[in-house]
């Protein structure tokens, strides 16, 4: 069985390790999720995330993943949300829309870094969930900006604008189209921002 000691000295060959995990490899690193140490917490982590990319064997734990998402440690909350990401590729059941209004909850979540790290991870699943699109660009385009200091507030409009150019090439609509056209008028972007976000279009 698997150890964390060896996956820490081997963090370079992470994608490796993911390939050859057994079922009781997979169950030991959930576990892991649970620790206080952060270096061990975050191996496990990443770990998990490389294998939800190439086998549905961690989907399994679907449920666990959830419960992190009203957890009161943002860390938790992180770990919840980005395996959920990982996993929705494998979520034939169809289980991702009983708790998408949750999940996208924690994009204005009140750890900055939690909020930022939601709406990145929704790029991972939105070619899976495409019925879900226009609940998550009316979820997108709603949030409130202005009360987060003005880097902060950069931070995740170019987070948002980044996701929304993806629907776009999906699922496009007029809403978003005025939300890019909004945002280039407004008070956060520069001229280089404004041209980074035109080549997404």
């Amino acid at each position: 069985m698997i150890k964390i000691d060896y996956l820490i000295e081997n963090k370079n060959t992470i994608d490796e390790v993911a390939k050859q995990l057994n079922t009781n490899d997979i169950k030991y690193l959930i576990n892991l999720l649970n620790e206080k140490n952060n270096e061990v917490r975050y191996t496990a982590f990443l770990v998990l995330q490389s294998r939800s990319q190439m086998f549905s064997d961690v989907y399994k734990y679907w449920k666990d993943f959830c419960k992190k998402l009203s957890n009161s440690n943002s860390y938790q909350r992180s770990i919840g949300i980005m395996l959920i990401a990982e996993n929705n590729r494998w979520d034939e059941q169809n289980k991702f829309e009983d708790i998408i209004d949750i999940y996208l909850s924690h994009c204005e979540d009140e750890k900055f870094i939690t909020a930022r790290q939601t709406i990145q991870s929704i790029n991972k699943w939105i070619v899976y969930k495409k019925s879900l699109l226009s609940l998550v660009v009316r979820k997108l385009i709603s949030i409130d900006i202005s009360k987060y200091k003005d880097s902060q507030g950069k931070l995740l409009l170019l987070d948002i604008i980044s996701v929304l150019s993806q629907i776009q090439k999906i699922q496009p609509t007029n809403d978003i189209v005025e939300y890019i056209d909004n945002a280039i008028k407004g008070e956060y972007l520069n001229n280089k921002d404004i041209k980074e976000i035109e080549k997404l279009f």
